[in-house]
């Protein structure tokens, strides 16, 4: 990974290849080879450790013999040994054994301590899973003459594999890798050639072993994957502070296009770590490069390069921080096809990845045009690239333009907030004066009902204070009533 002239991150393309020259794509996990290299450079290793092994074994059996002859030479010119002297050998043998039977019972053991049996809940899931994948794998075989060979191999392969809990990682992965290539090679020979037809079959292949192996492969306790994990993500949250202008990266997130593209980009990388299968692992990882690359597009008004592309993958990691994003790296690199990884786009994304990862470990001032004092005070959180830096350190002008910027951003900020706690606190004032408004109309109802409680008694029955009643009803609308003249009596003459 190389430093260019101007701000920013350069990488030449030819380091992504393999090292051997093949042509194929690369991988920091595998020293910078393919998987084609990497696999033929540890099978020579192996051999060689076996030839290595082979001549120790006959130099220590050579040397036992010669041990051995020396030994019946001395007891031959020596005189036999006496009943007494057998017994006290035979004694002091006796005498080793137990102390070496005692002593077992306090060595520790040095076997790798099982893995704890999953909660119920998780292996219900895990079983429906494989049952769906096993349906679908022979769903897909059926059309095919050889699918019931086909089948029968991969379950038996598997089933084997589940038995091989203690098993390293390295040896699962070789496992898992020498049955991709041996049945490869016979799907070759059995459609002449056709290399469409055997990957789509190896695709399956993979889908269906790996989801039933999922438990057994991903993160095994054998391995410091978990460990690996946490460092990378303290890592990365303690690069939090790190700006798109400090990356370089050519993207304008105030458009909207090019922030919905990021949002994207962001969720498709979190989602690796909920797939199963390598090749959905890998699919999440192409779905995010695709929306980076809009992204620069949409940006520039140009298409992207490949020295635009790496900084923005960077830029992407930083803000979503991934879950396990080593342990799904290397069970990628583990239990892919190795086909996949060596050529095509999935290939040169999850290339890109691992060396976006690599940048990320190894990122330092230099790498984001900073001194060692600045990038130590921003790591440390005593300083921010949002607060002006009082080291006396000169920026440069871009640098103060984006500082410049972050700057009146704050201001904004700041005044919205004053804004919103003027507004609450108004808010709540108007909800204080309701109630108090509401207090006060019921101790008016209250006081008024008081004042004049209502007549409940019952009216006279006579006509005549009816008739007396009912004027006065409709007299009451009258306010002048009471100048009016009192109303005639009836008199009753006698004739």
């Amino acid at each position: 990974m190389m430093m260019s002239q101007r701000r920013g991150i350069h990488l030449d393309q030819s380091e992504l290849l393999c090292k051997k020259g093949c042509g194929f794509y690369g991988n920091t996990a595998w020293q910078g080879l393919c998987s084609k290299c990497w696999r033929e450079e540890n099978q020579r290793e192996k051999q060689k450790q076996i030839q290595e092994d082979w001549a120790l074994a006959e130099r220590l059996q050579r040397e036992e013999q010669e041990a051995y002859a020396s030994r019946q030479q001395r007891t031959q010119s020596q005189p036999s040994i006496t009943p007494f002297s057998k017994f006290e050998e035979r004694k002091t043998k006796e005498k080793s054994s137990k102390v070496n039977t005692v002593t077992k019972f306090f060595i520790p053991s040095t076997k790798t301590p099982k893995k704890g049996a999953p909660s119920s809940s998780t292996s219900r899931q895990s079983s429906v899973d494989s049952d769906i994948a096993t349906r679908e794998f022979i769903d897909f075989l059926k059309p095919l003459k050889s699918g019931r060979e086909i089948f029968k191999q991969c379950r038996a392969f598997t089933e084997s594999m589940v038995y091989k809990r203690d098993m390293g990682a390295h040896e699962l992965s070789e496992c898992v890798q020498d049955f991709y290539q041996n049945l490869s090679e016979r799907l070759q020979i059995q459609f002449k050639g056709s290399t469409d037809q055997v990957e789509c079959i190896m695709d399956e292949v993979e889908k269906y072993m790996m989801t039933r192996l999922y438990k057994e492969a991903f993160c095994p306790e054998t391995t410091d994957d978990e460990k690996k994990d946490l460092a990378i993500q303290k890592r990365i949250r303690a690069l939090h502070w790190v700006t798109i202008e400090m990356l370089c990266v050519p993207v304008n997130e105030e458009i909207p296009e090019v922030s919905d593209s990021v949002v994207k980009a962001i969720t498709d990388v979190i989602e690796m770590d909920s797939k199963r299968v390598p090749k959905d692992k890998l699919a999440c990882i192409t779905r995010c490069s695709k929306h980076i690359f809009n992204a620069i597009k949409v940006s520039k008004k140009e298409a992207a390069s490949a020295d635009d592309f790496l900084p923005t993958l960077i830029y992407i990691v930083l803000k979503a921080n991934p879950p396990r994003l080593h342990s799904n790296i290397q069970y990628i690199t583990r239990f892919c096809n190795p086909s996949r990884l060596m050529t095509g786009e999935d290939g040169y994304y999850f290339t890109n990845l691992c060396c976006a990862v690599a940048f990320i470990e190894k990122l330092d001032g230099q790498s984001l045009n900073l001194s060692s004092e600045e990038f130590e005070l921003y790591m440390s959180g005593q300083a921010s690239p949002h607060w002006p830096l009082t080291t006396g350190a000169s920026s440069s002008s871009s640098g103060s333009a984006a500082l410049s910027q972050v700057h009146k951003r704050l201001d904004l900020l700041t005044g919205l907030g004053e804004r919103q706690e003027r507004v609450l606190e108004k808010a709540r004032q108007l909800e204080s004066d309701l109630i108090d408004w509401t207090d006060e109309v019921e101790q008016k109802v209250q006081s008024v009902l008081e004042s004049f409680p209502p007549d409940t008694q019952n009216p006279p029955a006579s006509t005549a204070s009816g008739t007396a009643a009912a004027s006065s009803a409709i007299d009451s609308d009258n306010v002048e009533n009471e100048l009016l003249p009192p109303p005639l009596q009836p008199q009753v003459f006698a004739g």
